[in-house]
């Protein structure tokens, strides 16, 4: 048995809502990639009332499920807020994101930076599950940000990333969809946050209907971009 790593406990947030299909292998590959590296650390799941057995087979891995009725950003603030670790990570239910890559996430915290982002645009990353059109609303959305806030951002759209506790309680989050990751990143900018972004590779969804909608949570997103834009805070 690998010796646990002392003085440092990963959490893990992970939203769902009816992924019975995928939960099991994305949860055995998180499992796996902790037992090899010997940190301590925590899996939250927290699900939308699935109908499916998604709730029963996460408890059944050991995982702490949290129901929570509203929609992906809701599940991420109440996750990052419950979870006890040092660092968070956060990561889709659907098999799109490898554990392995954590061990890039966590050393970007442990080497000083607030918040680890994973990109799929930088040398190294790669995606095999994202339509022309959504790479385009993507850049257009990159570029915006970088354009108002002066960030050098690669990726605005996709939710692999770590986070040390201090930056969670700052952020301050509080959209409730899919514009939470670029909020997040925003938010991140606006109060001088040191992030980094490292090489992550999407697999495509291993079954089921992804649930991001792609006109309407665009629209959601601009939305988010046009209120920090507005704020104060």
């Amino acid at each position: 048995m690998k010796e646990i790593k002392k003085g440092l406990k990963i959490s893990i947030v992970i939203p769902t809502w009816n992924e019975e299909k995928n939960i099991a292998h994305v949860l055995r590959d998180v499992k796996n990639f902790f037992k090899k590296e010997g940190y301590d650390y925590e899996i939250l799941v927290i699900d939308k009332y699935s109908v499916d057995k998604t709730a029963e087979i996460a408890k059944k891995f050991g995982a702490k499920v949290i129901y929570d009725s509203g929609g992906k950003g809701a599940a991420l603030i109440k996750g990052m807020k419950t979870a006890k670790g040092d660092i968070i990570i956060t990561m889709d239910a659907d098999c799109s994101m490898v554990a392995k890559e954590m061990g890039l996430l966590i050393e970007g915290i442990k080497c000083g930076y607030d918040i680890c982002m994973g990109s799929r645009f930088i040398q190294g990353g790669g995606t095999e599950d994202m339509p022309w059109y959504r790479k385009l609303g993507n850049k257009f959305f990159v570029f915006l940000v970088n354009l108002i806030w002066g960030m050098k951002y690669s990726d605005l759209c996709y939710g692999y990333r770590a986070f040390n506790r201090k930056a969670i309680k700052r952020l301050n989050l509080k959209s409730e969809g899919f514009g939470i990751e670029t909020e997040i990143s925003i938010k991140a900018a606006k109060k001088g946050l040191k992030v980094l972004e490292v090489p992550s590779f999407e697999k495509s969804r291993r079954s089921g209907k992804g649930k991001l909608r792609t006109f309407r949570d665009g629209f959601k997103i601009l939305s988010t971009i046009i209120r920090e834009f507005l704020s104060k805070e």
